[in-house]
């Protein structure tokens, strides 16, 4: 919270040198990568909705409310005064106003309600900007942004629930669906005994009369993790006779009577207060399945592959809301009769975590450009399911220590809880371990391109459009022309394929659409080996006033 003419002449000393907060940017506006990416990938047409969204993200009354939601968490309401089951969740009204404000921008949906083309990129530019603002609310929009293109296998379901689940009116509360303009969802697949095993889920579900898709179920048993728990719908991985489905379960029946689903304790995370995350267990609890019996798995990758964008545009935002306040805080404060800005070392930091979030940014908006293009183009579908999970394994990866080192730009400051960067610090580890952590996406690309050869030659492609305009992104592509091509890479080896292929993306998109100071750096360190584990270690040639033109462009 900012105070009004605070006194900064106190009894024993004057408070000096104290940088001011950073409020009144557009982190829209003050992001030309972001922009530039926006109009180059097709989603020039929602630059005014950004504009108006990245004025809220420093606003002063905004950030409280984000740091608000986060302070007062969820609380869970299981019964009511006269001992009765309720089951529901109970938020700060901050949280229902930020989520309330995602909503009004489309953060949810705007790929399936816009006639534009160019959807996901805007939606992508969206989330990224909402996640300097609020992180707990991209939980319950990524999870309805990926469960509409799954609800299309099952079009009777789709057609009754879409409408309500992409309306811009969000309602929190818990009441029939009937009684409501919009509504939230959230998903469930772990459990106790299998984590991201799920074929070894236990939960049960039998046919209520007659099997088949769209047809009703009742379901037993548990789950050990599932987030938006406050959702009108919650879609749930549970066992039939012939494996795994997927069920649409909400909490109002038909009839107006409460669906039998017990929320039986809030999770205690290290970040992502404002979100509820629970435990549930399912006992008579009426569901409908979604696909076919024992293809659950197939249907829910659906929903996976735009989970998986989602978090990917979280991290790179994350870096971004790091990078605009460290350099607001080195241009503000000095040190040893200069500013922080102003010495040497600190400016090769600021410059390299400059050129680590725009490869960031470049990564994650070739691949919206993919999505908007998957329903027409073959390839571009092929490519993108690839680049997500490249996308979601490296930047996760990349943002913790990313946010750590701004942390350490503020000195001591920054690791107060009165400063934003704790916030971020917390949430940093949280989207590479949601949907897949590691080990499970660098898997999944090896068997991307097992599964699918032609995923290899659309990679190759994208790297040869940018073929020429750097040295040591033509010899990283050799490399890795060598290694995928030739033997079969043992999976011990999944993490390191994952890291080569991601930051030649990344290059490639640096080379053909960025400065050339900010794609020569990233390319020297990142693939030929000048630059040093840290960042702040970018070799002695790379042009900094350049790259830090690019770092933050208001104040």
């Amino acid at each position: 919270m900012t105070f009004r003419s605070p006194r900064t002449q106190l009894r024993t000393h004057s408070v000096e040198n104290q940088p001011p907060p950073l409020e009144g940017a557009n982190a829209f506006l003050a992001d030309p990568a972001l922009c530039e990416a926006v109009a180059r990938e097709g989603g020039a047409w929602a630059a005014d909705d950004l504009a108006a969204l990245g004025a809220k993200v420093f606003d002063p009354e905004w950030v409280h409310k984000a740091v608000t939601a986060n302070r007062y968490t969820p609380e869970l309401k299981r019964f009511d005064r006269f001992g009765q089951r309720v089951d529901t969740v109970e938020f700060h009204p901050a949280w229902h106003e930020l989520m309330g404000l995602a909503y009004e921008h489309e953060v949810h949906a705007l790929p399936w309600r816009t006639k534009e083309s160019g959807g996901h990129v805007a939606r992508g530019a969206a989330s990224m900007l909402f996640a300097q603002l609020e992180c707990g609310v991209l939980c319950p929009t990524a999870i309805t942004y990926g469960v509409v293109p799954m609800m299309w296998q099952q079009p009777d379901l789709a057609e009754q629930w879409e409408p309500l689940m992409v309306s811009k009116d969000y309602d929190p509360r818990p009441i029939p669906h009937g009684e409501k303009s919009g509504i939230s969802i959230a998903f469930t697949a772990t459990e106790k005994q299998g984590g991201s095993d799920i074929r070894r889920n236990m939960t049960e579900a039998k046919p209520a009369g007659q099997p088949g898709p769209g047809r009703e179920y009742i379901l037993t048993g548990h789950k050990w993790f599932c987030s938006a728990a406050g959702a009108d719908i919650i879609f749930v991985v549970a066992q039939t006779e012939k494996g795994p489905g997927c069920f649409l379960v909400p909490r109002w029946l038909p009839d107006g009577t409460r669906n039998p689903i017990s929320l039986e304790r809030l999770k205690d995370k290290l970040g992502n207060k404002s979100n509820a995350s629970t435990e549930l267990e399912f006992e008579g609890t009426h569901g409908w399945l979604v696909g076919e019996e024992g293809r659950g798995i197939p249907v829910v990758m659906e929903f996976m592959l735009h989970t998986r964008f989602d978090v990917s545009l979280v991290p790179a935002g994350i870096m971004r809301l790091g990078l605009a306040h460290a350099t607001h805080h080195a241009r503000n404060r000095s040190a040893f009769q200069r500013r922080l800005i102003d010495q040497p070392l600190m400016r090769n930091v600021l410059a390299d975590l400059t050129v680590e979030s725009e490869a960031a940014t470049a990564m994650v908006f070739r691949i919206a450009r993919a999505f908007d293009a998957s329903r027409s183009d073959e390839g571009e579908r092929v490519f993108g399911r690839l680049a997500v999970a490249l996308s979601k394994y490296w930047l996760n990866k990349r943002v913790v220590p990313f946010i750590h080192e701004a942390m350490e730009v503020h000195g001591g400051a920054g690791y107060i809880e009165e400063s934003v960067i704790p916030r971020y610090y917390r949430e940093a580890p949280l989207n590479g371990i949601w949907e897949g952590a590691g080990n499970v996406i660098s898997l999944d690309v090896q068997r991307a391109l097992r599964k699918e050869p032609e995923a290899a030659n659309l990679f190759f492609d994208e790297l040869a459009a940018a073929r020429g305009g750097n040295r040591h992104l033509d010899a990283a592509a050799v490399g890795l022309d060598s290694l995928i091509r030739g033997e079969p890479l043992a999976d011990a080896s999944a993490r390191y394929l994952a890291e080569r292929m991601a930051l030649s993306l990344q290059a490639a998109a640096l080379v053909r659409h960025s400065p050339a100071a900010v794609a020569d750096a990233f390319c020297a360190t990142r693939l030929g080996g000048a630059g040093g584990a840290a960042f702040g270690t970018l070799p002695a040639g790379a042009d900094q006033d350049a790259i830090l033109e690019r770092s933050f462009v208001a104040g």
